[in-house]
């Protein structure tokens, strides 16, 4: 789920005392009001009027940059930089802040370097070290931070955009108890809390916020995601609508509009997920979800192929991919892949103890076939899964593969999901524990209700062959009786008689009821082969005996 990320660069705000002498009484409100897009209007208009002053404009790009418009906050800057008498020194820092917030990280280096050495300054060098993976620099300016509320905001910033979030959250919870009133702090905490999966305790530090800022984006989004995280897409979506009903023009927030195609499982994704690849990175990786979730396998595999994985998240969707593009191929060598992806997020110090790292520590020995390991990682995460169709039935396959048959089979009837519901794979693994369980029927039942195709031909054959070998002739008899019409091959007719022959045996010795006898009769006459005479007149001849009615 894509969380906002705060770059923590100051915007320097025009001089307090140019702002006295030039901004009238309308834009004081506009600003103290946080209406940015108010302001941007009236400053329009009175450039338009003819009012170029330095003022204007530096008024102008402050409240462009509140406003996200970060483009023409720049233009507004260059402007002032190239009409005004006295440009200001910070001028090269501003602009880059705005170069910075348009991605365009070298441009954003080269400006602040040519600004005054400052803290702001190096705070931009950190960052665009940060964005440019220069981690040489990031260590140089990193040392030159001091203990400044900004300085620290900035430290813990770049600390969650590198996964830290512990590190993240030490600092944000000093600066709260050193600024109890700036209740905004909470927000910042609880974006780390929700990255550490610690849902519940986000969602209080969000109630200190929201009630005094209900229309807060950023904080609502939040409170969203958490609800997306502790219950389901419906709830997480209802929060947004909470937001729209406000006034809030959502359609226009780009993260908002993505964290709605997740919510809605995936619904609206193509049309939303494309044009954000660039500018939100989990973009990407909901698309490839989606893509996934579609058997669109290839497609899935073409997003990813380029990107070098960095972050869990990252990791093991390459590995999921790489193992479904493994498994539909048969490529061994995607299949080591991954293995391989699976491996480091599960064995790594930070995802180790992780419901993600577990399920890829039993997802890597899953694809090396040792299912008693992947049972060991499930079971431990059982708990936490009990809703999840993927893992009940990557569960219960694993759980049949070692011949706890039971616990399978109520792991896969766990699943809700109709299309996992329907698939091959699926019911000859369900129909498999049926039948060892003692309940051929349910399995004959399975195969009663499939379509004719060559998956129905094969969970016949397996039906045939694993209740011969338990021991429920009736059942194998009844599906070689099928395969033998559907396919005249002299081994169908083989299993028929011989489970017809101990359908017979177990009536004799009391196992089965006699009834049963006649079925198996008809069976056995939908054969022309010679031994039908002699096998039915045993039978016959053994019921007549025993006073047994079977016609």
């Amino acid at each position: 789920m894509m969380m906002p990320k705060r770059s923590m660069i100051k915007k320097k705000k025009p001089s307090s005392v140019a702002s006295k002498s030039n901004k009238s009484p309308e834009l004081a409100d506009f600003i103290a009001k946080r209406d940015y897009s108010g302001a941007v209007a009236l400053l329009d208009f009175q450039r338009q009027a003819g009012d170029e002053s330095d003022d204007t404009l530096k008024w102008l790009a402050y409240a462009c940059v509140h406003s996200g418009d970060f483009r023409k906050a720049l233009e507004m800057y260059e402007l002032l930089e190239k009409e005004s008498e006295d440009p200001p020194e910070e001028l090269p820092l501003w602009k880059a802040c705005c170069y910075f917030y348009l991605g365009e990280y070298s441009e954003a280096e080269a400006s602040a370097k040519e600004g005054p050495k400052c803290s702001l300054q190096n705070r931009i060098l950190m960052h665009t070290a940060h964005k440019q993976n220069d981690e040489s620099a990031l260590m140089q300016y990193h040392q030159s931070l001091t203990n400044s509320t900004d300085d620290q905001l900035s430290l813990a910033a770049v600390h969650y955009l590198r996964g830290h979030y512990t590190e993240a959250t030490d600092i944000y919870k000093r600066l709260v108890l050193e600024h109890r009133d700036d209740i905004a702090l909470n927000v910042y905490v609880a974006m780390c809390y929700y990255k550490l999966d610690y849902y519940d305790v986000s969602m209080e530090l969000l109630g200190v916020y929201l009630p005094q800022h209900p229309d807060s984006a950023i904080a609502v989004n939040l409170k969203a995601c958490n609800s997306f995280r502790l219950y389901n897409g419906k709830a997480a979506a209802a929060e947004l609508k909470i937001l729209a009903d406000s006034g809030r023009n959502i359609e226009e927030n780009d993260l908002i509009q993505h964290n709605l195609v997740v919510f809605k499982e995936g619904a609206n994704a193509l049309q939303v997920l494309p044009p954000l690849l660039d500018f939100i990175p989990e973009a990407r990786l909901n698309l490839v979800i989606y893509y996934l979730n579609n058997n669109e396998t290839q497609e899935a595999f073409k997003l990813l192929k380029s990107m070098e994985p960095s972050t869990p998240q990252e990791y093991i969707l390459k590995g999921v991919v790489s193992a479904s593009i493994g498994q539909s191929t048969g490529s061994n060598e995607h299949i080591k892949m991954a293995q391989q992806y699976f491996q480091l997020v599960g064995a790594s110090a930070s995802e180790a103890d992780t419901i993600p790292g577990r399920q890829c520590m039993a997802s890597c020995f899953f694809l090396l076939k040792q299912f008693d390991d992947v049972n060991i990682y499930m079971k431990s995460i059982k708990t936490y899964m009990a809703n999840d169709d993927s893992f009940n039935w990557n569960h219960g396959i694993a759980l049949a593969a070692t011949k706890q048959y039971k616990e399978a089979e109520d792991a896969l009837l766990l699943v809700q999901n109709e299309t996992f519901r329907h698939e091959y794979c699926y019911l000859s693994w369900l129909a498999r524990c049926y039948i060892q369980n003692g309940k051929p029927r349910d399995a004959w039942e399975l195969y009663l209700k499939m379509d004719s195709s060559n998956e129905s031909f094969n969970l016949l054959q397996l039906i045939a062959n694993e209740c011969y070998s338990t021991g429920a002739y009736f059942f194998s008899a009844k599906a070689f009786d099928v395969l033998e019409r559907l396919d005249p091959d002299p081994e169908y007719w083989e299993g028929k008689r011989g489970a017809c022959v101990g359908v017979f045996q177990q009536v004799i010795a009391g196992d089965e009821r006699t009834d049963a006898l006649a079925e198996i009769i008809n069976l056995l006459h939908s054969n022309s082969n010679p031994q039908v005479e002699y096998l039915t007149q045993v039978m016959k001849k053994w019921c007549n005996e025993k006073g047994i009615d079977i016609m």
